[in-house]
């Protein structure tokens, strides 16, 4: 969902972000001076011009216009600049951090105002506008989901209060530790003169309810055997997974002749082209009937291709363990997930690419081969684990402005040992399941199970960090088996309850179909959510992103 939960200001040099508005007020404040008694005549005219000066100056710094200026409506709302801005200024930094230094190649230039950057010369659009459609879009889907959760009597439990409010306290540590006189100091350089702690928290309050709605809808939907049944059916092949090595054969490393022009590009005729084709083609088949047995021996006649010959470092295949059915190579899926697939089976796959001429004509254009070396498939038939653990963590340094506590080596080393000892004093006792609960309920750490004995159930691969989800799916595993496992958290005394009743594969099942069912309902609710632009002259348009 785009309901973000984040919310927080990210770190020192965005807050410090001013912009073309803000640097002019301050070289305006440096122009007021002192005047002498000796100037008394022109002093009159200069005071009259300095309390027009001043009444300008607060009525652009007090927020006065964001906060009585209306930006956009949603559902009958009517949101502020200064409350249409908190979406506005994180539509504008969530793509700053999905892309960092890149968003010079969509055409943003962070140096200059993002409202003197046009990015559609027919219609005159900036990039302040493309951010207000984001922001517009994000105040109808976060307004949607408020406004059902309100009519379903949803509210954030005091836990979910509480934590809302921690937050912005470490926001007020965090603001004096950089400098800034206090949070609201700290917001205001980040999110614009209008902005303030009581509107900051409203806005944040709304985002998580939001979150936490959606994610509660998501929870409540169910489906018996009947439905994962009838959903499985005609899509077997979706849930499972599978393991092969491919190599790619592109018919660019075939292409001979040529023309070369001044600038030293060369292009091909369609014979020229047509001839690397059915050279790739034939390199392809060829590699693909070879007797192999291994990927070893894949490895040597893929070396061997005389398209590899004098390569100072010979070519292999890719390799792809376990992959899930939408991460297998979109191109060879097909052949790579049929039921009829053997483990050594050697394929070779066309990859082509069709394109649609304006009057209609389609024209395809092949472009390699993939040889592939079929190594197996997982029908994922496996229980899901029941475990209990409990986390022991040493010291560690906090960072606020990313919500991560970390650890140095001799941190958690120290974590490991004391782990250790908390699994010999349960080894000492009734060694049951009930005693490690009690040690849980007194030593775990970890705020996901701390109140319910270190429990956390129907853990699917992947789930967990990867040591934890190492020991939990070991060849062998059974219930009652313990051990300490160290990863970047900490150390974790283990506890194997035994497996679940549900199966990996029926829990891929009911993800899509949670999915789908989710995806439909939140659509039809943003969707019956108007939302409407209004005035937006006074958000933070000529944001500058870097100097």
């Amino acid at each position: 969902m785009s309901a973000s939960s984040k919310k927080k200001l990210r770190n020192e040099q965005n807050a410090a972000k001013m912009t073309e508005r803000q640097l002019q007020e301050q070289k305006e404040a440096k122009k007021l001076k002192i005047m002498t008694a000796g100037f008394t005549a022109v002093l009159a005219v200069i005071l009259v011009v300095a309390i027009v000066f001043a009444a300008v100056q607060f009525v652009t710094t007090s927020g006065i216009r964001e906060k009585n200026t209306v930006a956009a409506n949603i559902a009958g709302t009517e949101l502020s600049n200064a409350q249409f801005n908190y979406y506005y200024v994180d539509a504008v930094y969530e793509f700053v951090n999905e892309y960092g230094s890149y968003v010079t190649m969509f055409g943003l230039d962070p140096a200059k105002p993002l409202d003197e950057q046009v990015i559609n010369e027919e219609t005159g659009e900036t990039w302040a506008d493309d951010f207000v459609t984001s922001a517009l879009a994000t105040a109808q889907a976060t307004y949607a989901l408020v406004n059902e959760a309100n009519a379903n009597g949803f509210t954030l439990t005091e836990d979910q209060l509480a934590a809302l409010d921690n937050s912005l306290a470490e926001l007020e540590l965090s603001a004096v530790m950089q400098g800034f006189a206090s949070a609201e100091d700290y917001i205001k350089a980040y999110y614009g003169h209008g902005a303030s702690m009581e509107s900051f928290r409203a806005y944040n309050e709304m985002n998580a309810l939001a979150q936490y709605y959606y994610s509660n809808y998501a929870e409540s939907l169910s489906y018996d055997d009947a439905a994962l049944r009838a959903a499985e059916t005609g899509k077997e092949a979706e849930f499972s997974n599978y393991s092969y090595n491919y190599y790619y054969l592109n018919v660019s490393k075939f292409l001979e002749g040529g023309t070369t022009a001044e600038d030293g590009s060369v292009t091909y005729s369609d014979e020229e082209r047509a001839a690397a084709v059915k050279a790739a083609e034939a390199a392809a088949k060829a590699l693909a009937e070879a007797e192999i047995t291994s990927v070893e021996e894949f490895n040597a006649a893929i070396a061997a291709l005389e398209i590899n010959a004098g390569l100072e470092t010979a070519p292999v295949s890719t390799a792809n363990e376990n992959y899930s059915y939408a991460n297998v190579t979109s191109a060879a899926r097909e052949w790579i997930t049929d039921a009829k697939r053997v483990e050594g089976e050697l394929g070779c796959v066309e990859n082509a690419s069709t394109t649609t001429a304006e009057d209609g004509t389609e024209t395809t254009t092949v472009n390699g081969y993939y040889v592939i070396y079929f190594l197996g498939s997982n029908d994922n038939k496996f229980p899901l684990a029941n475990v209990r653990h409990i986390l022991v963590t040493e010291g560690g340094t906090y960072d606020a402005t990313t919500g991560q506590t970390t650890y140095t080596e001799e941190e958690l080393a120290a974590a490991k040992a004391k782990a250790q000892i908390i699994l010999d004093q349960w080894n000492v006792g009734s060694a049951d399941e009930e005693s490690f609960i009690s040690l849980a309920n007194e030593h775990n750490t970890d705020p996901g199970s701390k109140d319910n004995g270190g429990l956390y159930e129907d853990v699917y691969p992947g789930q967990m960090v990867t040591e934890f989800n190492d020991w939990c799916f070991a060849e062998g595993r059974k219930a009652g088996d313990t051990g300490v496992v160290g990863t970047s958290f900490g150390a974790h005394v283990m506890y194997y309850v035994g497996d679940s009743d549900m199966i990996y594969r029926d829990l891929l099942i009911e993800d899509s179909l949670r999915s789908a069912d989710l995806s439909a309902w939140y659509q039809a609710l943003v969707e019956a959510t108007e939302a409407n632009e209004l005035d937006t002259k006074y958000l933070s348009r000529d944001l500058v992103l870097s100097r």
